[in-house]
Formats: structure tokens, C-alpha cells, sequence
């Protein structure tokens, strides 16, 4: 495992190696060489270093000359489902990589490492982000958490205390990881970044509070980039997934709403971290919808992946309205694991039109619905006793859930 600094309101800073010292006992002449001198003279030897060789032996993220000048990167979350996946395209890419996160990874590299801690601890972030070139903003309390007040704390006011640090400390770009949330029940589909945001409930409407605070902090001198992505999907994303993965793999029903003609998008976990950096990357910030170019109805996919895991489940319609307030109802009164937000979408069209992060992010999905919905089952599969067991588990993303009353309705349909 890699080197973990638990995080105390000292601030203290990387010289070196894995040494890390507190600055509270440092002179100003002192202070200036660790922050100031030798964060630059590390960067210039990077820099002659990558300079020496050509830059295709870096990979495709440093094929242009201004790419192959790499630095330090700081990615909160960085302990979580989406945030190991970038960590782990910066490792490869040849990145020095800070993660914060109230979690440890089990990622280890000689250039990673770990500081525990909160983003809603500014003293404590101002610390982690020395020395760093970019940050990756990842962290959020996700809808399975349900409880609003972290919401607001960690999605927004965790959100300003990032940005204020990466400010201060002069970070060449922030990207910030949204959601799709921010869009609520869009009037219209495809969603453009010309769409005008109108989330529906507390974890949209943070998110996009946060959102205009990358605005505000844009027009006080800080970089930013947003990144919005749709439902994500990939190998070891479990949350809400694994119910489904588990209905299907045990032979049971699954449900959808209606007809089930609802175009629903998702994106894989790779494909947007993909977008992240190269929003980093790019020559100027801008906000970004990011997901599959593949995709199809609800009722399609659910089709698609029966068919691929072979099992004897079916996709079977259920009254809409009846369903909805069902789930309203369980929701409110803690039955169900499913949160404000997914009882709103699960009926509902979404999909982004991605033709502007095309053009200027050079951004191309790799994967479409259907691969990313084998891989995700197929790693389900490979990994259940595991998961079942609680010997394989992480944030609310990487873990199994309760199925609540969930549980009885396959038999019901």
C-alpha cells in the first residue's frame, strides 16, 4: 500500500521521498524554498526528463508537445469507484499522484500518495495542495446516502473549500466532476450544455450549486473545467447495479415502468475519466455533458444484458404511476434503498448530445451500453461470493446494498 498521511490541521508538505514535515515550525525563508523553490525545481527536472524522449513512449495522453510537461495531481475521492479509475490512468501516464479521501485505496505505486482526509477541512486541503499542478474534484456524498444535510456540506460547501485551495495555491486547472442531476427531468432530449439546469431534489440541486461556485472561482483566476456525466458504469461498480446484477444472475424479473421506452444513457467509468483529464489537459476550460455514443431504451438494455448473461429473467412492464408513488412511499419511509433521485429517472429520457466534448476535447467513447453492461455483470459474477459476503467492499458505489422491500418485487411482476 502506498504512503497515508492522516491529515491533522497542521499543515504539512511532501519533501522528497515520502517524508512529509509540518510547517508550523518552519521560518518564512524556509517556507518559501518548500512551497515555492522546490515544487518549480521539481517541475523544471520533470520537464527536462520527458523532454529527452519522444512523446509517444509517454502514451496517447502526451502525443502533442504541451502534454508531455506532467506534474502533480491531487484527486479527492480518489479512494472511491470513479476516482481509482482516474488515479490510475495519471499513474500510467507518468503523474506524481496525491489522493484525498477519508478512505485508503488499495492502489500502490511509488508515485501515489495517500492523505486522509475531509474536504469540509480547508486547513487541511490547503496542505494536500501544495505543489500540486491539477486537481480532480470527486468527491460527493452520492444520492444512496439520502441524508440532504451532507448534501449541501460535502457537495457545496466541501466543493468551495477545494476550489479556495487550489486557488490559493495556484493549481493550473481544477476539473470538476457534476452530474447529470443538475438536469432533473430535462424538458427535452438530447441535453446540450446550452440546456438550462433545473434539478428536482436536494443531490441535483447541490451539485449544481457547486457548478456556480466553479464560476465564480473561474472569474477570480482559477481554471476550471466541469465535467457532467451521465449514469456510470463499468467493471466493480456495484451500488444500485448490483440488485439488478443479482436479479438477473438468480433467474428473477426485473421491472421497468411503463413500456419501458424511456431512452436512458450511461457512460463507463473509463470513458470519463478519459474526458477528466483531457479536459485538463485542454487549452482553455469549459463544461462538458460526457457519456456512451451507444445506448438505447430502458427496456432495451435491461433485454440486452438478460440475453448476455443467459438466465431465465424477463423484463416485465409495470403501471407507472402505480409504481412511482410505490416507490415514493418505501423511499420516505426507509423501506427501500433507492433514493430521491433514482425514483425520479428510472421512468424518465436522458441522454446528452456529446458532439461539443467531441470537438473540443477530442473525446471518443470507447465503449457502448451493451459492453459496458456485459463487463459490469461479468465482474459481478467473477467477484459475488465476495461481495456478498462484505469481504469485497468500499463506498456506496463498490459495495453491496440492503434490498429492503426491494426484494419482493420480482415476485410480484
Amino acid at each position: 500500500m502506498s504512503p497515508v498521511v492522516v491529515a491533522s490541521p497542521d499543515r504539512f508538505a511532501r519533501l522528497g521521498g515520502n517524508q512529509y514535515i509540518t510547517s508550523s515550525s518552519m521560518g518564512a525563508w524556509d517556507d518559501f524554498l518548500l512551497h515555492e523553490m522546490l515544487p518549480a525545481i521539481e517541475q523544471g527536472l520533470l520537464s527536462w526528463r520527458l523532454g529527452r524522449h519522444r512523446a509517444e513512449d509517454h502514451g496517447t495522453c502526451c502525443s502533442d508537445a504541451w502534454r508531455s510537461v506532467l506534474g502533480r495531481s491531487l484527486v479527492t475521492g480518489g479512494a472511491g469507484y470513479f476516482g481509482e479509475v482516474i488515479v490510475g490512468k495519471l499513474l500510467d501516464r507518468g503523474e506524481d499522484v496525491v489522493v484525498f479521501d477519508l478512505n485508503v485505496s488499495p492502489l500502490a505505486h511509488p508515485r501515489l500518495t495517500q492523505v486522509r482526509g475531509d474536504v469540509r477541512d480547508l486547513d487541511v486541503l490547503r496542505a494536500a495542495v501544495q505543489g500540486v499542478t491539477a486537481v480532480y474534484h470527486n468527491v460527493a456524498q452520492v444520492p444512496l446516502a439520502k441524508d440532504k444535510a451532507l448534501f449541501w456540506s460535502v457537495n457545496r460547501d466541501g466543493t468551495r473549500n477545494v476550489l479556495q485551495a487550489a486557488l490559493e495555491a495556484r493549481a493550473e486547472r481544477l476539473v470538476y466532476t457534476s452530474s447529470s442531476a443538475v438536469f432533473g427531468v430535462p424538458k427535452s432530449n438530447p441535453v446540450t450544455e446550452a440546456t438550462e439546469p433545473t434539478p428536482m431534489e436536494d443531490y441535483g440541486r447541490a451539485k449544481y450549486a457547486a457548478e456556480l461556485l466553479c464560476h465564480e472561482f473561474e472569474q477570480g483566476g482559477l481554471p476550471v473545467a466541469i465535467v457532467r456525466p451521465r449514469t456510470i458504469l463499468g467493471h466493480g461498480r456495484l451500488g444500485i447495479f448490483q440488485i439488478l446484477f443479482e436479479w438477473i444472475y438468480r433467474g428473477l424479473n426485473v421491472p421497468v415502468l411503463g413500456r419501458g421506452d424511456n431512452i436512458y444513457q450511461f457512460v463507463h467509468a473509463s470513458d470519463l475519466a478519459d474526458a477528466c483529464i483531457l479536459a485538463r489537459d485542454a487549452p482553455k476550460g469549459g463544461t462538458y455533458n460526457i457519456g456512451a455514443s451507444g445506448f438505447g431504451t430502458m427496456r432495451e438494455t435491461l433485454e440486452d444484458v438478460i440475453r448476455h448473461a443467459g438466465t431465465c429473467s424477463s423484463v416485465r412492464s409495470v403501471p407507472r404511476r402505480l409504481a412511482e408513488f410505490g416507490m415514493r412511499v418505501t423511499n420516505a419511509v426507509g423501506l427501500s434503498p433507492l433514493a430521491a433521485y433514482h425514483v425520479l429517472m428510472y421512468g424518465e429520457s436522458l441522454y446528452f448530445d456529446i458532439a461539443k466534448a467531441r470537438a473540443e476535447l477530442t473525446y471518443a467513447p470507447k465503449f457502448t451500453q451493451h459492453d459496458m453492461f456485459a463487463e459490469g455483470y461479468d465482474w459481478y459474477v467473477a467477484h459475488r461470493d465476495d461481495i456478498l459476503s462484505g469481504r469485497l467492499s468500499g463506498s456506496k458505489h463498490q459495495s453491496a446494498l440492503k434490498q429492503g422491500i426491494l426484494r419482493l418485487i420480482p415476485y410480484l411482476i
